[in-house]
């Protein structure tokens, strides 16, 4: 029996992939390589020396989703598949909301055909919103601040309501916080297309002189230094949030919503001197009008998911931090090089 990823070649995606496989599963991913690149899943298999199963395959081709079920002994899917960018989705909010929720209730349908009713769903901490305070525990009210976010939470309801159908489904829903870092091998990592969206490779092609200087978008957030506060979190750990997600789904029945981060925020301007001890690398960065849709500070109290997934965040800043640039040193071009 194998493991379904979609979005497999992705970042946070890939990392799970090697993680399962570690873990001794079989794993089929399914990726239509729009924002990844399937090298990634040649360095995974070089990193494990274990085979995988890949199909280039978009989650809208409903025949060809069907296929890959049909050519292989799915147990249950970790669902990452789909489009990620805040700014973006706010830009073209109807290609996010096809895209994201179409692509999900085809995958849902065809799990339900072929008697597989178990699923890891790589949701978000965008589903909160502004928070009315921090630490964020999932039993929050829930009010995403963009149509990206708006996607994660509608996807989230209709598997609760998947479950209320039909209770003999099994469903983690992850919300996890700012993934950054990349594995330690420096063989896999973020491989974002144009000026990265996120801040941890938007630092480190700066440090590396792919772009002349980080762009921090807003100065006047009610924080510390101005600056959004965010929850980074190393994608090992991310990925090993996963696994554990995946062996509780496959034990018992039911829809839970699980935190994914450190339960500490830390800002962006904290994150850049953070790089700089690091690694020793000085970046120059210059404030600009923040994004629509960013909220102001958001970071995680991760004790559900330590009680009920046995999991914990265990990698520090300094880790993430060179763990990023050791990825970007080595791989200046992506996995394109």
């Amino acid at each position: 029996m194998s493991i379904l990823v979609t979005g497999g070649a992705g970042y946070i995606g890939s990392h799970t992939c090697l993680e399962l496989l570690n873990a001794g599963y079989k794993v089929v991913v399914v990726d239509n390589l729009n924002n990844s690149k399937v090298e990634s899943l040649s360095r995974i298999k070089e990193i494990t020396g274990k085979e995988l199963s890949f199909y280039k395959v978009e989650l809208l081709d409903k025949n060809e989703v069907e296929r890959v079920f049909a050519e292989n002994k799915i147990e249950a899917v970790v669902h990452f598949a789909g489009l990620k960018a805040v700014g973006e989705s706010v830009r073209i909010p109807l290609y996010y909301y096809y895209n994201n929720i179409a692509g999900t209730l085809i995958l849902c349908e065809i799990m339900n055909k072929f008697g597989i009713h178990k699923m890891v769903f790589s949701s978000s901490a965008a589903v909160y919103g502004e928070p009315q305070s921090v630490p964020i525990s999932e039993n929050v009210p829930l009010g995403p601040a963009n149509p990206y976010g708006r996607t994660k939470l509608m996807i989230e309801e209709i598997l609760q309501d998947l479950y209320i159908s039909s209770p003999n489904w099994s469903i983690a829903l992850l919300r996890y916080f700012n993934p950054i870092g990349a594995h330690p091998s420096g063989k896999i990592g973020e491989d974002p297309s144009g000026i990265p969206n996120n801040l941890m490779p938007y630092i480190t092609q700066v440090a590396a002189g792919k772009l002349k200087e980080l762009h921090i978008f807003g100065n006047d957030y009610p924080t510390s230094d101005g600056t959004g506060v965010r929850d980074y979190i190393h994608v090992v750990d991310i990925a090993k949030g996963h696994l554990k997600a995946v062996e509780k789904i496959l034990t018992q029945t039911g829809v839970g919503a699980y935190n994914l981060g450190t339960g500490k925020g830390y800002s962006v301007l904290e994150m850049v001197n953070a790089f700089d001890r690091a690694t020793g690398e000085k970046i120059p960065y210059k404030m600009v009008a923040p994004r629509p849709g960013d909220v102001a500070s958001c970071y995680a109290d991760p004790t559900k998911a330590i009680e009920e997934l046995d999991w914990i965040a265990e990698k520090g800043m300094e880790e993430m931090c060179l763990d990023a640039w050791r990825w970007q040193k080595n791989n200046p071009n992506g996995n394109g090089d």
